[in-house]
């Protein structure tokens, strides 16, 4: 059975994942608040946070899509960082997660099927153990945005999906700099307007 590697994220009409001095303090970058804004209302997002109510629109039917299609999730260090108090005992992911770091420390299981498990042997290591997790589910790779660029330079990742917001931030992290050469043709599967972003779907040729 073929997994699918999945990355998706908000971006800034002008390319920015987020904005510039990104802190464990400060985890989206000055700025960057335009970028989140649109998700924290959507019902399938409070219902992943533990919350009731919120909007039930073209959104939250997208948002509600990916948590479903997704079996396993790969992030960086510094994500998890950022996200741990945050998240809390009961984190959002509900899936197996692992987490590239340098520094080694025991799997987490957290409440509602969440586990953290912290791979210190590469990209190419944390894929495949999520690969092997996520059954007939896809595997997500989360963020932040050096993580995506890592999958995107070696050609890991199968779909894009991309969730322009109508803001400009003018500096902070572009998703797609530092690249490389190498030339990679996507083929568009879905766009899909709303007044909160343009979400655009994307699929890899090889």
């Amino acid at each position: 059975m073929t997994v699918t590697v999945t990355a998706d994220l908000a971006i800034s009409l002008d390319g920015y994942v987020a904005g510039p001095n990104v802190t464990l303090d400060n985890p989206g970058g000055d700025g960057a608040e335009p970028l989140f804004e649109w998700i924290h209302n959507l019902a399938s997002w409070r219902e992943r946070q533990g919350m009731n109510g919120g909007e039930e629109n073209r959104d939250s039917e997208l948002m509600r899509e990916w948590f479903d299609a997704t079996g396993a999730v790969v992030m960086g260090r510094m994500m998890y960082d950022t996200g741990e108090e945050f998240w809390g005992d009961n984190p959002p992911f509900r899936a197996p997660v692992f987490v590239l770091t340098h520094r080694p420390r025991p799997t987490l299981v957290k409440e509602g099927g969440t586990t953290f498990t912290f791979v210190t042997d590469g990209i190419h290591s944390a894929l495949d153990q999520a690969k092997a997790a996520a059954g007939d589910r896809n595997v997500d790779i989360a963020g932040g945005a050096s993580t995506v660029q890592q999958y995107l330079k070696e050609g890991l990742i199968d779909e894009l999906q991309l969730h322009v917001v109508p803001a400009l931030l003018g500096a902070g992290l572009r998703l797609f700099e530092g690249l490389g050469a190498e030339r990679r043709t996507l083929e568009p599967i879905r766009v899909v307007d709303t007044p909160l972003a343009t979400h655009l779907k994307y699929r890899f040729t090889k």
